[in-house]
């Protein structure tokens, strides 16, 4: 069993660091730069990880894997209080296929060019496939458990949305400015900057840009994309179980997710409205504690010296799904209206 007052240190440790990325988070020039609590949370956790961590390590390393682990599923569980089915209706069909469309085309290319052009190892291919195509650091926070991840690789993937996602976050909103003239409603450029912008943050601050409508379409597609994390989980759980089958000759069963099946089922409940909306909004800020937590602990356990040899080739990949969610987002966004018209 458990003994809970061994995790009490590097638990404090934790969420000290998660409340400190949160209250940072809402700073004027944070928010300007669309850094989300979770991006600040890993890069303060790397920051002690790689410092004054080594003196209190023994104490604290119950604690910062109780965090890494319990706090990151109970937050990928809570999350679904941010969602409800009803935003599915807001955008309508379109918007469900053009982000079902662009995650999958997304991750299949990051699969394709990672492994098959750039060589690199699986876990980092779907670690940042699942970060560009579904939800930036919260999709790979939760990837990491199915794939067993090292916190190196996680970290490095994380980078890849903070570099790619921040240039998306400026960049959409001076392209729909260049193509305005063309008629392009506030509408269509919301669905396209849900549909391919990283974070949720940087969505909010891409369409908040141009306009409070635009604003609103964007982060209602972007949920979208959220609430299709749970199927990828169970899907890649899936295809995990079955390739470790065919690799070693075992019988092995499919393990699914029962963290992604919760979140699904939350997001599902809290469709019903049964809950008051000042109750809600406090289960949000304690899920946006125990995701910051946990993306802290990973922070710490992360070294430098370890993402350093990760080198170039992560960054490759990263930066041609960004030139694919700019050319084959576009044209799936422009597709998919013109067809549903």
């Amino acid at each position: 069993m458990t003994n809970y007052r061994n995790i009490i240190p590097g638990l404090a440790l934790s969420l000290g660091l998660a409340g400190a990325a949160i209250w940072a988070a809402d700073l004027p020039a944070m928010k300007s730069l669309g850094f989300s609590a979770l991006t600040i949370a890993i890069v303060g956790g790397m920051i002690i990880g790689n410092t004054v961590y080594r003196f209190i390590a023994v104490p604290s390393h119950q604690g910062i894997a109780f965090s890494k682990q319990k706090l990151l599923r109970a937050g990928i569980i809570l999350f679904g209080f941010k969602l409800t089915f009803q935003d599915i209706a807001a955008v309508g069909f379109s918007g469900v296929l053009i982000d079902a469309l662009v995650l999958t085309s997304t991750f299949l290319l990051a699969y394709w060019i990672g492994r098959k052009k750039l060589g690199l190892d699986e876990q980092s291919v779907i670690l940042i496939g699942a970060g560009s195509s579904i939800c930036g650091a919260a999709a790979i926070l939760a990837t990491e458990p199915v794939l067993k991840a090292h916190a190196e690789k996680v970290a490095v993937a994380v980078a890849t949305v903070v570099v790619f996602g921040t240039a998306a976050m400026f960049l959409w909103p001076m392209m729909f400015e260049a193509v305005r003239h063309l008629g392009i409603s506030e509408f269509s450029y919301g669905l396209f900057a849900g549909s391919t912008i990283h974070e949720v943050a940087q969505a909010v601050a891409a369409g908040k840009s141009v306009s409070d409508a635009a604003m609103n379409t964007a982060v209602i597609t972007k949920m979208i994309r959220v609430m299709m994390l749970a199927p990828f989980l169970i899907a890649l759980s899936s295809w995990v179980a079955k390739k470790h089958r065919g690799n070693t000759h075992e019988k092995t069963g499919i393990s699914i997710p029962w963290f992604a099946v919760a979140f699904l089922a939350v997001a599902g409940f809290n469709s019903f409205s049964l809950l008051p909306h000042t109750l809600v909004q406090q289960i949000i800020a304690l899920d946006n504690l125990l995701l910051a937590a946990a993306m802290g602990a990973l922070g710490i356990t992360t070294h430098v010296s370890a993402i350093r040899q990760a080198g170039a080739k992560p960054m490759l990949l990263a930066s041609a799904l960004f030139g694919w969610l700019i050319i084959g987002g576009g044209l799936i966004n422009m597709g998919v209206l013109s067809l549903l018209r």
